[in-house]
């Protein structure tokens, strides 16, 4: 018999392949029940975005972060080791450190004082000589590391289930978009900035599909387009998207498209000026003597929004950014975003073309995310209507050749969050 989550995942998706339609119960997106199985299922189960590399430069840098709901310390330890550690004391359970980030050989609970190493070894307890001499033996009261912590390409992921398979194995077929965008940089990639936080009144699941869904930005994002427009000065020819929706394994998906936008790396628009050109000539120039002509086109005119299950997106468009969304409640997320650019360019005028084009378009206060959280909010205000209008629709491309603007991405999402929360039966 399965569990009762099981079989609401099982209830939530309605295939009917001779009629073309593939639909969703809006349930899904509110049903506490439904929620607390993704929590146990799906978060508690699958490799979770950290953070870059970068963001710790130095040994002893350090920075909390939630994690499905878990606080995390990413940190470089004294030796330069990465590491994460569950923000939580061994002894009360408060959290060793309520800094956002720092620098810290050591950390001191507020509590009662005892204290760690950032390698997270127990080396002082208020008042030792109280307790059983062999209390403090075998590290019982060191810091409790994540079950699973492994890094590709300078992303770092957690998962808190000590049996799962490898991060590698795990990204599978999306290995090979990671490195498209890692391969941009002559060096390595680096975090610009500080990580953007902001939040949506909505669930989780309509962010992940909003991700890699093309088809709305004609409608929804218009003054932003009238602006590229104008940018690209007929240089950039815009009519139906050129690209495709690929299903990538284990939940994960990409859109990947001819570019409609200037890109640092590296497709030239006029409003960037004939200096700009140069430089940008040059950028092509270095990818086709690395990587031949033709990845080398692919890498620079081409665009890429990429989901990895269940909630990291990266976002090779306009500028690179990574995203994740927490699932905080059924009607409540909290999203990160940070972008990234290739270290060589710091101090350099294609790192303000690239911030310029972030800010414009994906950050919080930008032409598009306010955009999206506004619709992502007015759905989950109607799906309050649930009971009579209980389906959601992602039939578009069934069983059709995969377009750009399909619903590919969302489909193979939905899939496989059933078959996590389907996968668990009862004993």
């Amino acid at each position: 018999m399965q569990h009762h989550q099981g079989a609401h995942a099982d209830a939530a998706i309605r295939i009917d392949e001779a009629r073309g339609r593939f639909s969703v119960s809006r349930a899904a997106y509110t049903d506490p029940a439904l929620h607390a199985a993704e929590l146990e299922e799906i978060f508690a189960r699958c490799w979770l975005f950290v953070g870059h590399d970068s963001e710790l430069p130095k040994a002893n840098d350090f920075l909390t972060r939630t994690i499905a709901g878990r606080p995390v310390v990413f940190l470089r330890d004294k030796a330069g080791a990465v590491r994460c550690l569950l923000n939580i004391c061994p002894h009360r359970g408060a959290q060793v450190t309520r800094q956002k980030r720092g620098s810290a050989k050591l950390f001191s609970c507020i509590y009662h004082g005892w204290a760690f190493e950032n390698t997270g070894k127990a080396i002082s307890i208020a008042q030792a000589e109280t307790y059983h001499p062999d209390f403090n033996a075998a590290g019982a009261n060191d810091m409790v590391p994540v079950p699973r912590f492994e890094s590709y390409r300078g992303l770092w992921f957690l998962n808190f289930d000590a049996n799962a398979v490898s991060l590698a194995d795990y990204l599978g077929n999306a290995r090979e978009y990671v490195d498209i965008v890692m391969d941009q940089a002559e060096a390595r990639m680096q975090v610009v900035g500080e990580v953007q936080e902001y939040s949506a009144r909505a669930n989780w699941k309509m962010l992940a599909e909003n991700s890699t869904d093309i088809l709305h930005v004609e409608t929804l994002h218009p003054t932003y387009l009238d602006l590229i427009r104008t940018n690209s000065e007929g240089t950039i020819v815009r009519g139906r998207v050129q690209g495709k929706s690929i299903d990538l394994g284990n939940g994960h998906a990409v859109v990947e498209r001819v570019a409609s936008y200037g890109r640092p790396i590296a497709r030239w628009i006029p409003l960037w000026g004939e200096e700009a050109k140069a430089e940008i000539d040059a950028i092509f120039a270095r990818l086709v003597k690395s990587y031949g002509e033709e990845r080398a086109k692919r890498m620079a005119y081409n665009a890429r929004n990429l989901l990895i299950f269940p909630n990291l997106v990266i976002n090779d468009i306009m500028s690179v950014t990574l995203r994740t969304f927490q699932p905080s409640a059924t009607d409540y997320m909290e999203i990160s975003v940070w972008a990234i650019a290739p270290a060589e360019e710091a101090g350099k005028p294609a790192m303000a073309r690239r911030l310029t084009n972030f800010l414009e378009f994906l950050g919080p206060g930008g032409f598009a995310t306010p955009d999206d959280i506004e619709a992502l909010e007015s759905c989950q205000r109607a799906f309050a209507a649930s009971r009579e209008a209980p389906w959601n629709d992602l039939s578009k491309g069934l069983g059709q050749a995969p377009d750009a603007t399909d619903e590919l991405p969302q489909r193979v999402f939905w899939l496989a969050w059933r078959d996590r929360l389907m996968q668990r039966k009862a004993t």
